[in-house]
């Protein structure tokens, strides 16, 4: 018993040099080595950002991949800022809309308690695929290995997203805006209108009009479902509701 106790002390010992050793990188590693795996979380998913979702409470950041962050700016191929962070979440929750429930496979937990996991729409495209190659988020090297860096070159070569203009990764703009990663915003799409973000309103004369993210009065337009008001996931369903686009 004495030697199995001196050879686990040794061990620990081990371990906590490496820990010493590897600094912020380790936090991703360590659940993997300690009890088991929690289940897959499967479900209707609410987008918190562009690489972060929510589903029965549970957050989930996508494994390998950084997306801008929401008050992120970038600036589009005429050199205007554009909110590129909210500009991703928006084209995340129409590209999880499109077949669910998501599925998440889980990978880590991070340093702020969240699940980091691999995430699939039900017809098995995989969200930080997806992301990547439309240019919506980075393949992150640092947790990635470059997993991503095909997608990645795809979305370069097309100008696709970010890469039609010009943009700052998003790791060195949190750490220019003193934040190391930790997302405590509200879901950018809340799970009252199920990942959709297209907004259906009726205006004071009874017209119904539908808002996209990006136009003039879509973040000052709020959703009353008690009057008949709601969301969409595509425009196909807002015209074939009886709702007409606004103008601007």
């Amino acid at each position: 018993m004495r030697l199995v106790f001196v050879t686990v002390a040794a061990i620990a010992a081990l371990i906590t040099q490496f820990m010493m050793q590897r600094g912020g990188d380790f936090n991703l590693a360590v659940p993997n080595w300690i009890g088991s795996s929690p289940a897959p979380v499967i479900g209707v998913a609410s987008v918190i950002d562009g690489d972060t979702i929510e589903i029965h409470g549970q957050r989930i950041r996508f494994n390998g991949i950084d997306a801008p962050e929401s008050s992120q700016p970038c600036d589009d191929v005429k050199g205007f800022r554009y909110q590129c962070g909210a500009k991703a979440a928006a084209a995340l929750a129409e590209f999880l809309a499109a077949s669910r429930p998501v599925h998440c496979e889980f990978v880590s937990w991070d340093r702020y308690g969240r699940y980091v996991g691999n995430c699939a729409r039900a017809d098995g495209v995989r969200a930080a695929g997806w992301l990547v190659e439309k240019g919506q988020a980075l393949d992150w090297p640092k947790y990635s290995s470059g997993a991503y860096a095909t997608q990645q070159a795809t979305a370069k070569s097309a100008k696709r997203g970010i890469w039609a203009g010009s943009f700052q990764a998003p790791w060195d703009w949190r750490a220019e805006h003193r934040d190391d990663g930790q997302s405590t915003s509200a879901p950018l799409f809340a799970a009252g209108n199920g990942g959709c973000n297209i907004k259906g309103n009726i205006s004071a004369d009874g017209e119904r009009v539908y808002h996209m993210p990006g136009q003039k009065f879509y973040d000052v337009t709020n959703i009353a479902e008690a009057k008949g008001e709601r969301w969409f996931c595509s425009e196909g369903e807002a015209i074939t509701a009886g709702w007409r686009r606004s103008k601007r």
